[in-house]
């Protein structure tokens, strides 16, 4: 069977605008969450989240696509961004890189993307909708006729979750296979998944993959308020918000992001003397039973599917996983049931595996969350350093999972990801340290 690796990595974060700045961030145990300024929060019930720093997305494109950048919301630029680091770092030459030095076939590179809820500008929106209001109501027939009018025709393109995959791979002459997943938290997850089954299949020697979204507006935030998602008593203290298992959580908190890695069959990389950062070694996936979607299922049941799915696929036993990087939202409820599935499937093993959630530090960056959960493992094996957890002082009633509190030096050769959606989906992936073998 084709062996599948990791050659490159790439991330932009509230901690900076690079996979190394990410690193360093939760390895330091620092907090990315801060007072939103990117809009008015004014009559929010949470104020806070995680935003990226400032950039121009111009110095991340070729001079000849600058005028496409037009056509990218925060959730593409984002990816793009991202992607640029994680080619750069690989060291493929890629058409977007330097077309007369190109090193690869680029029919044998695939894209395959994690998207998300993509909010319109309202700026854009805002006044086409207005000009549909009739006696503050809402007039679809004067929408056709008079707001559509108002917007430009090729509005929708900045809008389309495939359009992250689909400027990346433009951008840099990608023609091998090509596709977007849009499952909210676990999107690059599932990205990931595919973009490894692609390379196992044949058709694609090379794969970038990953996920992006961008969180901080005013539509997403109201969204994830009114389903009461949010933390709420933490508006004047950010860094002490998001509380994954910890008895004092009182909800989640939302971000902005992208991750992205390249994946290569293993012959093609050593072929080319690649620097091989990691092995991808299985996947799983499965579904929450909760006839609702606003929450998770009691026992966690999905969650433990998709671990024991993963664990199959890689051909290891529960007791070969050194580090847990769970999905840890804040929510109590789904922490609970989250931890119930992790507790089914490695039983007493539960109280022994160090379980770092990253989100306290990072925020909820939903499409990007699985990718840049799968960065940090990567760093976490080559360096032998496992970061101390932030803000769970106290675990919840009925958890039982080894939090790492305090920052341990040790030998990690497998990391166990998981993930969640609010929709139900679940996720899970198993990477192996590279061991130059």
């Amino acid at each position: 069977m084709t062996r599948v690796v990791v050659t490159g990595t790439g991330a932009i974060t509230a901690f900076g605008l690079t996979s190394a700045q990410l690193w360093q961030g939760i390895k330091q145990g620092k907090c990315s969450i801060t007072p939103i300024t990117s809009f008015d929060p004014a009559g929010f019930p949470t104020r806070i989240g995680a935003q990226a720093p400032d950039y121009k997305i111009g110095n991340y494109v070729p001079k000849s696509y600058r005028k496409a950048t037009k056509l990218m919301n925060r959730d593409i630029e984002l990816a793009v961004i991202a992607s640029k680091e994680a080619i750069d770092s690989s060291g493929l030459i890629t058409k977007g890189v330097d077309e007369t030095k190109i090193n690869i076939d680029s029919s044998r590179v695939a894209t395959e993307f994690g998207a998300g809820f993509m909010c319109c500008d309202l700026a854009e929106l805002g006044p086409a909708v207005e000009k549909a209001i009739t006696d503050g109501v809402f007039d679809i027939k004067k929408w056709g006729a008079d707001g559509l009018s108002s917007i430009t025709p090729l509005w929708l393109l900045k809008y389309l979750p495939n359009m992250l995959g689909c400027h990346v791979s433009i951008i840099h002459d990608f023609q091998g296979p090509n596709n977007s997943i849009t499952c909210a938290e676990v999107s690059s997850h599932m990205a990931m998944a595919e973009a490894a089954q692609v390379i196992t299949r044949g058709w694609a020697d090379i794969a970038l993959t990953g996920g992006g979204e961008g969180k901080m507006h005013p539509m997403s935030i109201m969204r994830q308020c009114i389903e009461k998602r949010t933390s709420t008593k933490y508006n004047d203290n950010p860094e002490k918000a998001c509380r994954p298992f910890d008895s004092q959580a009182d909800g989640s908190v939302f971000g902005e992001g992208a991750g992205v890695i390249v994946m290569e069959s293993l012959d093609y990389a050593l072929k080319r003397g690649a620097k091989i950062l990691g092995e991808v070694l299985g996947f799983g996936h499965s579904h929450s039973l909760e006839p609702t979607y606003l929450r998770m299922e009691p026992e966690g049941t999905g969650i433990a599917c998709a671990i024991e799915q993963a664990l199959a696929q890689a051909d290891i036993k529960p007791s070969q996983i050194d580090l847990i990087i769970p999905c840890g939202s804040g929510i109590p409820h789904d922490d609970l049931a989250e931890s119930r599935g992790i507790e089914s499937v490695f039983g007493p093993l539960v109280k022994d595996i160090p379980v770092l959630p990253t989100k306290s530090m990072l925020a909820n960056t939903s499409a990007a969350s699985g990718t840049l959960d799968a960065i940090i493992a990567l760093n976490i094996m080559n360096e032998s350093f496992i970061p101390a957890a932030k803000n769970c002082d106290s675990l919840a009633p009925g958890v039982n999972l080894n939090i790492n509190t305090k920052p341990l030096t040790k030998d990690v050769k497998h990391v166990l990801c998981t993930g969640y959606t609010y929709g139900g989906q679940t996720a899970a992936f198993v990477l192996k340290k590279w061991e130059g073998k």
